[in-house]
């Protein structure tokens, strides 16, 4: 069995969004532990132990980078779907405990970002997938209903282990601009986007103002695609990166952007997920 069919885009029923929005909007907000000393999102690669240059780059985000996107959603109301490693919760209770009071919804990204979720036997699997929920669970108060893996990884069991814990939907297979049904009971796939993605835009070079552009033309294309079916726009965010002062005030630009649009549902990936299967 194939994890999921081919759908043309132009064969399926209308997609309609509440209150006649044409176009959902989120932000995919990765929210990651990295373990000092091991090579993960690097910058430089090079193999350096201790490993300052790297690491200090990516613990920018925990440290000052998410306090400075959190003002930004906050000041254009929009609630995080938060992409947590569960070891956050340890380390970082700070960042859940202010998550919590925005209402933020929260999504199990794995354990931390310095370990793929891969080559796991089924029982080894189920037992890391059970550990991290209930870590999550725990920290936030909330049983989480999405998955991404660390950099979109998963085995051929995860989704159906993931039903096996209540979880209703993936963000790893990036194919979409609508959600869709996977070949597991119960479980889609919500589009999430390696496209208008702040860490791979600027590896690339990208500057803020192209940053700025992107969000203004993803935009402009999606809603126009909108006209006779909804389609989910999604903005993958690393406060590590979009954190960053000279960043920072781009995003802020983008988002008062979006927030303005009359037709756009700014809402959360579980409310997009919900609204599928029930509409």
């Amino acid at each position: 069995m194939t994890l999921f069919d081919y759908s043309p885009i132009t064969e399926r029923p209308q997609l309609t969004w509440p209150d006649g929005k044409k176009l959902a909007f989120y932000v995919g907000l990765n929210i990651e532990h990295f373990l000092p000393g091991e090579p993960s999102t690097s910058i430089w690669p090079l193999d350096l132990k201790p490993d300052p240059l790297n690491h200090g780059w990516r613990d920018y985000g925990a440290r000052v980078g998410i306090w400075r996107t959190m003002d930004i959603l906050d000041r254009h109301g929009i609630r995080a779907s938060a992409l947590v490693n569960s070891m956050v919760a340890e380390h970082n209770p700070q960042i859940i405990k202010a998550g919590v009071e925005r209402d933020w919804v929260w999504l199990a990204h794995g354990s931390t970002n310095s370990i793929l979720h891969t080559g796991y036997a089924p029982d080894e699997e189920r037992k890391i997938l059970a550990e991290i929920t209930g870590t999550i669970e725990t920290a936030t108060g909330q049983r989480p209903k999405g998955w991404m893996g660390p950099a979109l990884t998963e085995t051929d069991n995860t989704p159906e282990l993931l039903s096996e814990l209540g979880y209703q939907y993936v963000l790893d297979w990036t194919n979409d601009d609508q959600p869709y049904r996977l070949n597991v009971p119960g479980m889609l796939s919500v589009p999430y986007t390696l496209g208008l993605n702040d860490l791979g835009l600027f590896l690339r070079g990208s500057s803020g103002p192209d940053f700025l552009q992107m969000v203004k033309d993803q935009y402009d294309v999606l809603r126009a695609d909108s006209e006779h079916s909804g389609r989910v726009m999604a903005l993958a965010l690393h406060p590590f990166v979009i954190g960053q002062p000279f960043l920072a005030k781009y995003l802020d630009l983008a988002l008062e952007y979006i927030a303005s649009q009359s037709d756009v549902w700014l809402t959360t990936s579980d409310e997009i997920a919900e609204h599928y299967v029930t509409a």
